[in-house]
């Protein structure tokens, strides 16, 4: 099934995306298959596995962000973990839109949906910049490079935010039966950014390192996005006729990014590398101690050069430490208050 260029119809015939609802016609287009919903406290779940994958998501994100934080002193890594600070949120809210927590009726759901496309259309401006980090046009870490970053990903959300309402309202100039702003935004942009980041990477992989296998991790996050694209617009009635409408192509489709997202944070992991000179990280610290008088060897010479060559002898007990150790032992009698009488026999 062809996609055309600027048209949602084919897509969402196919996917359940959350802007279909809201384009195309008064109420939306329906997908031809979708997967069963479930009841919990008189409350209908659309799409109960994607959420489960929603899940997963946030928390793997969690993960990696933690493991980004403690890397102090890894190149680019205040620029990266915005990426994952921004795909995190979009999986919180693709919670409430996937599963019809919020429903499609209800007044706020155009706008939920206009915030969740601006988020998208700013993660994968946040991943393209980050693409060009490694090349140092900036100094990564420095005010320049982090504001340059927030104020290029708010001003791409501030925009797709717009295109997103004003096509859902029909107004400025958008409608809602002729998307083509909101497609290019939602479909073009992030498949743009996505070959725009990949090239860079392996640019620089081939210039600037000598290790080659972090190519590998790209090949692997490329495979895993590329799957997920297909699965999602070619196969995903199939996959729902065929598991009885347990789960869809959307499930596959998030599973599949979240799987890419994890390669881009491997791919960056491998390629940094945190400079323990500098670090304060929370692994214990081995000292090396050097003591001249633990040390073995000539290492450490004896000093023969003092001129000291001892005094008297300290009297101990009344006896000196001479007449002790060096002349013959005294016999004799005890003499007053128990000393010796310096008598021999």
């Amino acid at each position: 099934m062809g996609i055309q260029f600027g048209s949602f119809d084919k897509i969402c015939e196919t996917a359940a995306l959350v802007v279909c609802p809201l384009i195309g016609a008064d109420q939306g287009i329906e997908p031809s298959c979708y997967s069963r919903n479930v009841e919990i406290s008189g409350t209908l779940i659309f799409q109960p596995s994607t959420c489960f994958v929603h899940i997963v998501a946030i928390i793997m994100t969690l993960i990696m962000i933690f493991h980004i934080r403690s890397k102090y002193t890894a190149v680019g890594r205040k620029e990266i973990i915005m990426f994952f600070y921004l795909y995190a949120i979009i999986e919180l809210l693709a919670i409430f839109l996937d599963s019809g927590i919020i429903p499609t009726s209800n007044v706020s759901y155009p706008w939920f949906t206009a915030v969740y496309t601006g988020l998208i259309a700013a993660t994968y401006c946040c991943l393209l910049i980050n693409g060009f980090v490694g090349f140092q046009f900036a100094e990564d870490g420095t005010p320049l490079s982090l504001w340059f970053l927030r104020l290029s990903c708010l001003a791409v959300f501030g925009v797709s935010m717009f295109v997103a309402i004003a096509t859902f309202k029909n107004i400025a100039g958008f409608k809602y039966d002729k998307p083509l702003g909101l497609w290019i935004i939602y479909i073009l942009w992030p498949l743009v950014c996505t070959v725009v980041y990949i090239i860079s990477q392996l640019v620089l992989v081939f210039r600037t390192l000598e290790d080659r296998w972090p190519i590998g991790d790209i090949i692997f996050g490329t495979a895993f996005f590329t799957i997920a694209q297909v699965i999602l617009f070619a196969f995903s009635v199939t996959i729902c006729d065929a598991i009885k409408h347990y789960i869809d192509g959307l499930f596959f489709f998030t599973l599949c990014v979240l799987l890419s997202v994890m390669m881009v944070y491997k791919y960056w992991d491998s390629i940094t590398r945190e400079d323990l000179e500098f670090s304060v990280g929370s692994k214990a610290t081995v000292w090396e101690v050097k003591d001249p008088l633990l040390a073995g060897g000539d290492d450490y010479p004896e000093d023969t050069s003092s001129q000291y060559h001892g005094g008297p002898a300290s009297l101990v007990g009344g006896v000196s430490g001479k007449q002790m150790y060096q002349n013959p032992p005294l016999t004799g009698v005890a003499g007053r208050n128990g000393f010796p009488t310096g008598e021999r026999y």
